[in-house]
């Protein structure tokens, strides 16, 4: 069957598996977390409708100014996006027709906008067998040529960690091949600011750092995320973009989000909890898990002959999970699944244990 390439829109996914959604539905197949948006927004949301009857700012001000503050940068090295899929359109507008290393499995957002532009993917496979890691001699033997490499850190979808160390010897060899490294720290909020690249970027004007505001906020109806970069390069990247790309809602909305510290400490401390509770539970039945470092894993059965079976049981019980089919190397014989409330997953637990123990 063919599925969905990214997580969440259950019913869609039910739609195209050709099976009747039950009345009720745990989604864990996409990683925006439980708790649901900072508190001042339901406060403010009355004072909201008077932003809907004027254009918004085009740089997507106050956002921009606040997410350079938050960063220490200048805000001409910021620019903000319609959610981070918006800014991956202008970086394969920039490559078009060049080539370009993507490690797989990728966010499928890559290679479809990469694609689009004619640009040619060389792909660098990670595998299980060394814990989906990437290193250094990978992209040293396969980068000559190219006009940028693509890294997801975390990594999406196993939610492995490559240190600062290694990413700024990654970048150097980058730098010394004349390619420019794009890095997509989607994830990085659920492990805190101290493993962003952020502060190597003034020693590496050929990075591109990709942030998004959905996860960690929990915002993902409002769409923003935003790009830092040499200011030289931001410029060259927005040519072409859109006027007045981001609503004027989520510029406010994303401003006052970036300055909710204790929100975002209660948000990790919980979605880590959740995750080390079913890493050990996985463990202990004998599915193989990735070392994720936030908010979301991928497991593998201990029979990989299993899984669709696993799947389309677990959608007609109305227990979504991300499939991998579009994860290249992954290949449908692993599961991600985001870190939800304490009894969603306490749920999921038993719905698992109980398959396992049938099966």
């Amino acid at each position: 069957m063919e599925l969905p390439n990214h997580g969440a829109n259950p019913l869609r996914l039910y739609k195209q598996a050709g099976i009747s959604p039950p009345p009720q539905i745990l989604d864990f197949s996409e990683n925006v977390h439980p708790f649901g948006p900072p508190a001042f927004l339901e406060e403010i949301w009355p004072d909201m409708l008077g932003l809907t009857g004027s254009y918004p700012d085009p740089d997507g001000e106050p956002f921009r100014t606040s997410a350079a503050k938050f960063h220490d940068v200048a805000a001409g090295e910021v620019a903000a996006g319609n959610g981070a899929a918006e800014i991956f359109t202008w970086l394969a507008r920039r490559y078009r027709s060049r080539q370009v290393v993507l490690i797989e499995p990728a966010f499928s957002e890559y290679r479809q906008t990469l694609e689009a532009e004619n640009v040619q993917i060389k792909a660098l496979q990670l595998v299980p067998e060394n814990g989906w890691q990437l290193t250094v001699q990978d992209v040293r033997n396969i980068i000559p040529g190219c006009a940028a490499l693509y890294i997801c850190n975390p990594h999406n979808p196993t939610g492995t960690l490559l240190d600062t160390e290694t990413l700024q010897e990654i970048a150097q060899i980058c730098l010394e091949h004349d390619c420019e490294l794009v890095i997509d720290e989607a994830f990085i909020d659920f492990i805190g600011e101290e493993a962003s690249f952020m502060p190597f970027l003034p020693a590496f004007p050929n990075v591109f750092i990709v942030r998004s505001m959905t996860k960690m906020y929990a915002i993902p109806g409002l769409r923003l995320g935003y790009v830092v970069s040499a200011a030289e390069k931001i410029g060259q990247l927005k040519q072409g973009a859109a006027h007045w790309n981001v609503n004027a809602l989520s510029a406010v909305i994303g401003a006052k989000c970036l300055g909710e510290a204790d929100y975002r400490r209660n948000v990790i401390q919980a979605a880590s909890g959740e995750r080390r509770k079913m890493q050990q539970f996985l463990a202990a039945n004998n599915c193989r898990s990735t070392a994720s470092a936030v908010n979301f894993l991928s497991f593998q059965l201990p029979d990989s002959s299993c899984s669709a079976a696993f799947f389309t049981d677990f959608l007609k019980a109305g227990i979504v999970l991300r499939h991998t089919e579009s994860f290249q190397g992954m290949d449908g014989n692993w599961f991600r699944i985001g870190m939800k409330s304490t009894e969603n997953m306490t749920k999921l637990r038993e719905a698992i244990k109980e398959w396992l123990k049938a099966n």
